[in-house]
């Protein structure tokens, strides 16, 4: 499969679900609003962008692929105009990357139009698309989105609050979603709360954004978490929640925290940045290395390199410059060109790096091959010691919820010990943050957490491996 490979990471990491944005205001511009917030949350997906607005009669999309700005030039704004709008950015976990793909969804149904844009994964959609084909439901696309969409269609006797409340019976898995209709804006979070999802004010109206920082970026102030199995709806008489399911224990993904959420978004109370460089402190007391400085692989690795070196004394240094220019890259069919690809992304900084003992300071391993590569950069660049330090426990399984993992015989700490390991990457030491030490940072709420891709307990029930890919309905 030749997948894209975002942007903001190297391709050896998991990789962005998506995000979403929604905003109800009467006399604001709404369309502008919402472009500036899917600005804001473009690390959550590369591939596509959409946004589609209601104006009390009608509702309008425009999406594409590419990257915010590459889909929404010029004049293309200009016609939608509204009152009510909701937005989406996209990296494919379902679905292959095509334009049919790409969100919000709009069709129309019994009671009118609707828009619809999600983050998240749904791990019974194979049983759901057959259900619902039988009985004559036509799919277009081939997301599990769509699935969602015909669900509500499905319930068009009921309100739309009661339809969503019947859609979250029959479907499992994650899912953090945004709808419109002619009128209204409408969020409901899967009941694990899976996939983060939060409500901010903006002047006369309210958005609803995946993570915080979008809610920084177009001026509006936070007001809470969307709660796990909450539905809200946004209309001219304020903010009305309706408990849509009994929610279980919460099961927030913790890989928000250790890489896709942007460091500036505060997630269920938690702010991004501090945990990261807890994580680090932690880093440092589970493992103290002699050494003479600490750096980071950039962007991701910056926050918990800090914190290491807080921890242990040992000075903070910048040792690889992120070049922050390079457009969107593709993984390369031959090793050559791969390790182009990552020093193109990756320069080592000779002057910091040589004849020092380095702490190498990252916030994941999954294949390996990136890892293996920058620390041969190191060496290059004179380092005389390098030791790997990495901010999250050995991803062993893969992620059915939203993020793009590499299958579980591609997971390099699934199929070999740390030794094993730390010989490939040629490194002098490394060591994973342990899994205690990481819910220990969230007390005492640390078993409100996913931890799958590090333990194999999933919080619902996932498909068997051999059936499980990336759920593709193509």
């Amino acid at each position: 499969m030749f997948n894209e490979v975002s942007p903001f990471v190297l391709p050896d990491k998991p990789v962005e679900e998506c995000g979403v944005f929604g905003i109800y205001g009467p006399g604001l511009d709404v369309a502008r609003l919402t472009y500036y917030g899917l600005y804001a949350l473009q690390h959550r997906g590369q591939e596509s962008a959409g946004i589609a607005v209601a104006d009390g009669r009608h509702v309008e999309l425009k999406k594409g692929m590419g990257l915010v700005p590459e889909v929404f030039t010029g004049h293309s704004m200009d016609r939608l105009t509204g009152h009510v709008a909701i937005g989406h950015v996209r990296y494919s976990t379902t679905g292959a990357s095509q334009p049919l793909n790409a969100q919000p969804l709009v069709f129309r149904y019994a009671k009118g139009m609707l828009g619809l844009a999600h983050n998240g994964n749904l791990t019974n959609v194979a049983e759901l698309k057959s259900m619902l084909a039988s009985t004559g439901s036509v799919f277009q696309s081939s997301t599990d989105s769509e699935v969602l969409v015909n669900l509500i269609a499905r319930y068009n006797a009921n309100s739309l609050e009661e339809a969503l409340m019947k859609c979250m019976i029959d479907v499992k898995g994650a899912y953090s979603l945004l709808i419109i209709t002619e009128q209204n804006l409408y969020a409901a979070r899967d009941p694990h709360g899976f996939r983060p999802l939060c409500l901010g004010r903006l002047a006369d109206g309210y958005v609803v954004a995946s993570e915080s920082c979008a809610l920084t970026t177009v001026g509006a102030a936070f007001i809470r978490d969307v709660e796990p199995g909450e539905i809200i709806r946004i209309d001219q008489n304020g903010i009305t929640s309706t408990q849509g399911i009994k929610a279980p224990s919460p099961a927030h993904c913790i890989f928000e925290y250790i890489y896709f959420a942007r460091p500036d978004s505060t997630m269920d109370g938690f702010n991004v940045n501090r945990v990261r460089r807890e994580m680090g402190r932690q880093l440092a007391r589970e493992y103290p290395v002699d050494a003479d400085i600490v750096i980071p692989v950039p962007d991701s690795g910056i926050a918990a390199a800090r914190g290491y070196a807080e921890e242990s004394g040992i000075p903070f240094e910048e040792g690889l410059m992120k070049n922050r220019y390079i457009g969107r890259t593709f993984i390369q069919p031959t090793q050559q060109m791969r390790e182009i690809g990552v020093r193109l992304k990756l320069s080592p900084i000779r002057e910091v790096l040589n004849g020092k003992r380095v702490v190498l300071v990252d916030d994941s391993i999954v294949r390996g091959t990136t890892s293996q590569k920058i620390v041969a950069m190191l060496r290059e660049a004179g380092a005389r010691e390098v030791h790997l330090c990495i901010s999250s426990p050995p991803v062993i399984r893969s992620c059915y919820f939203g993020i793009d993992t590499s299958d579980e015989h591609e997971l390099i700490a699934a199929q070999q010990p740390l030794e094993e390991i730390r010989r490939m990457i040629n490194a002098d030491g490394l060591h994973y943050l342990s899994l205690e030490g990481l819910l220990g940072l969230f007390n005492p709420r640390s078993d409100h957490f996913c931890t799958a891709c590090f333990d194999g307990r999933y919080p619902v029930e996932v498909p068997k491996p051999k059936e499980s890919g990336k759920f593709s309905l193509e």
